[in-house]
């Protein structure tokens, strides 16, 4: 499932390619794909076709572009502000193509845009298309409240945000007896990480899964979102982390951090720091991999 790395990699891609553009039309070749859009595709069309695509933004791993201007077949209502909410779900693209390409596998959306800035004569066609093999994401239009979309107002800040406060966030870890990696994965207390970036902040932090957050101190705490924060810095400058072809960039790149990985996905191969085999274990329906010498189980918790 992309994570904020991923997420945040097609946002910075697709900013230059819609920001400033404007809506032509749009089809809608799988509704399935509108589940969290309110209305039917005819709505959704409606709602879009006319209206100009602001700066791209992101929250954990939600993604948005704000709308201006009038609301298509619905005329003109500037105190509603709105945006373009997009979930990629577990294998959800956006992708940049020049109109007429040759079509994308699992393409469920298109968008045609007209993007002044890519042409002299204040003229330049781009199509964003919205793929998405297993269906879990999907596009949306939903009003927002201080620029950040309903659906993803629930959603904590990010450790890469500015307004980020880590002092804070470790603060509220030791306060909960659940295991911090848990902790790491509720997008209420800090956003974008999951499986792959949580196992390796632990491993950089020494820390075993199933350590409950009020055994951490505060310098501790921090130290771990410090190594989170790092974490997400290096896949970010690889591109994210591809294990197949259902994360890419906007271009259909995929990213390089799988190479760089120190825990996710090596269980039985040695720890990079000491050597151990590394083991992966089940852990809330998915799987946790860990170094049995460096990451020691927390005394008195079973595991």
């Amino acid at each position: 499932m992309p994570e904020l790395p991923e997420v945040e990699v097609v946002r910075a891609g697709l900013a230059p390619a819609v920001t400033g553009a404007r809506i032509e039309g749009v089809e809608v070749l799988d509704v399935r794909s509108l589940s969290r859009h309110t209305g039917g595709p005819e709505d959704f069309e409606a709602t879009l076709v006319g209206r100009t695509l602001g700066v791209p933004a992101r929250r954990g791993k939600f993604l948005w572009v704000p709308l201006e201007g009038e609301i298509g077949a619905h005329g003109a209502d500037m105190h509603r502000p709105e945006a373009l909410l997009a979930h990629l779900g577990m294998s959800g693209q956006m992708l940049v193509r020049e109109p007429g390409a040759a079509a994308d596998r699992h393409t469920r959306i298109r968008l045609l845009l007209d993007q002044p800035a890519l042409h002299p004569s204040g003229h330049g066609p781009v199509e964003v298309r919205f793929a998405d093999q297993r269906l879990f994401g999907g596009l949306a239009v939903r009003p927002t409240v201080d620029g950040v979309p309903d659906q993803a107002a629930h959603i904590a800040l990010d450790p890469i945000d500015p307004a980020f406060d880590a002092s804070a966030v470790a603060r509220r870890l030791r306060m909960r007896r659940q295991g911090v990696k848990a902790a790491l994965l509720d997008q209420t207390l800090v956003s974008g990480i999951g499986n792959i970036y949580a196992d390796e902040a632990l491993w950089r932090s020494r820390l075993h899964y199933a350590t409950p957050g009020e055994r951490l101190t505060q310098a501790r705490a921090l130290a771990l979102l410090a190594d989170v924060r790092d974490v997400l810095d290096l896949a970010l400058a690889e591109g994210g982390t591809s294990f197949d072809a259902q994360y890419v960039n906007v271009n259909g790149q995929a990213g390089y951090f799988a190479h760089s990985l120190n825990a996710y996905g090596r269980g039985g191969l040695p720890c990079p720091r000491c050597g151990s085999t590394m083991v992966r274990e089940p852990w809330a329906n998915r799987s946790s991999t860990r170094c049995p010498r460096c990451q020691r189980r927390p005394r008195g918790i079973a595991v």
